[in-house]
């Protein structure tokens, strides 16, 4: 999973960034002040990828922009377990000896992290660091693991081995050799953290894009819906299946195509199964998650993903804040209910599944 946060990969989301007007949902007088058609714009390169943001605010600074870059690292510093000495790293060396007391955010990370784990039967693993270290995947030695080096990787794996002390925001890991990895839902967290800095400064239309992890923050400009293009996960980076209309949602697709390498005539992906050690096989190209949290959309797609299709849809189906677009290898799309009169097929290899 942590690959998912610190490697850049395939840009996984295009957005069709056709602006013209005002910012919807404000009153004249803002629009008047506030309205742009072209954003301020910067890109930072943190966690490993390219994260860029986009701000139809006149009134956007550098100062703003310094200050998001701020955020991001303290993000990085803290829950990033391959930086020295950050909190989640502090957590990981102590595996099996003590518990320690991190920040009020990794804590609450840590916590929703677990809390998925529990909802999804352990599709989501947050402990699966061990078995990312073995399989390398998105370094520069990624390799087929021994069986005997997979046993030994997810004996070290149980999200339920996992202590949390509200109280002292302590985090105790009960086995040596465990090691927490917040790649599959820090960086949505991060793009929470921008939308909730950008909101209390007063701006109201913004794309922030984490690598793929989308979050579109109110309306464009005019107050049309933002177009986003979900990504062909058969072809270059660009080429869409379909466009998605968004208002105050986030989108954070996960697919077999990110990260990946092949050995032996085989293709190996980076979701891994915490149940089977080997890259998830289900017959999924890419689940996209549409919510209004991004680090619940990042932390769902892995479980759905890893769920399957079936499952995932009844995962996705049972929350009234969350909906799905499922990509197979036979080329047939399935959306959840809410998706219907939002998404609109623009690729003819693909069919929209009954």
């Amino acid at each position: 999973m942590y690959r998912k946060f610190l490697s850049c990969g395939s840009l996984l989301i295009m957005i069709a960034l056709l602006m013209t007007g005002a910012i919807g949902c404000t009153t004249q007088a803002d629009q008047k002040t506030a309205a742009s058609t072209e954003p301020a714009a910067e890109r930072y390169f943190i966690f490993d990828t390219i994260v860029s943001l986009r701000v139809y605010d006149e009134r956007m600074t550098p100062r703003h922009f310094d200050e998001v870059r701020a955020l991001l690292e303290r993000i990085d510093q803290r829950m990033n377990r391959q930086l020295a000495d950050s909190e989640i790293d502090q957590v990981n060396q102590a595996a099996g000896k003590s518990e320690i007391s991190v920040s009020e955010e990794t804590f609450k990370v840590v916590q929703t992290a677990i809390d998925y784990a529990a909802a999804s039967g352990g599709h989501f693993e947050p402990t699966v660091g061990p078995l990312v270290d073995l399989w390398g995947i998105g370094g520069e030695h990624p390799a087929v693991p021994k069986k005997d080096e997979l046993t030994a990787a997810m004996q070290r794996m149980n999200y339920k081995d996992v202590t949390l002390n509200p109280a002292s925001h302590a985090i105790r890991l009960k086995k040596e050799g465990m090691s927490l990895d917040l790649g599959a839902i820090a960086k949505g967290y991060a793009a929470d953290v921008i939308a909730d800095y950008l909101q209390q400064q007063g701006f109201r239309s913004a794309i922030i894009d984490l690598g793929g992890n989308i979050l579109a923050m109110g309306s464009k400009p005019d107050g049309s819906p933002w177009n986003i293009g979900i990504q062909d996960p058969e072809k270059d980076r660009g080429k869409s299946l379909g466009t998605l209309q968004a208002v105050n949602k986030t989108i954070v697709t996960s697919g077999v195509y990110e990260r990946f390498f092949e050995a032996e005539g085989k293709v190996y992906h980076h979701i891994l199964s915490p149940f089977t050690g080997y890259p998830v096989d289900n017959d999924l190209l890419s689940v996209t998650i549409v919510t209004d949290t991004s680090m619940d959309a990042d932390a769902m797609s892995t479980s759905v993903f890893s769920l399957g299709l079936t499952e995932g849809r009844k995962f996705v189906e049972s929350r009234d804040d969350a909906e799905a677009i499922f990509v197979t290898t036979d080329h047939q799309i399935y959306l959840t209910s809410g998706l219907t009169d939002t998404f609109k097929l623009t690729n003819d290899n693909y069919q929209l599944a009954e």
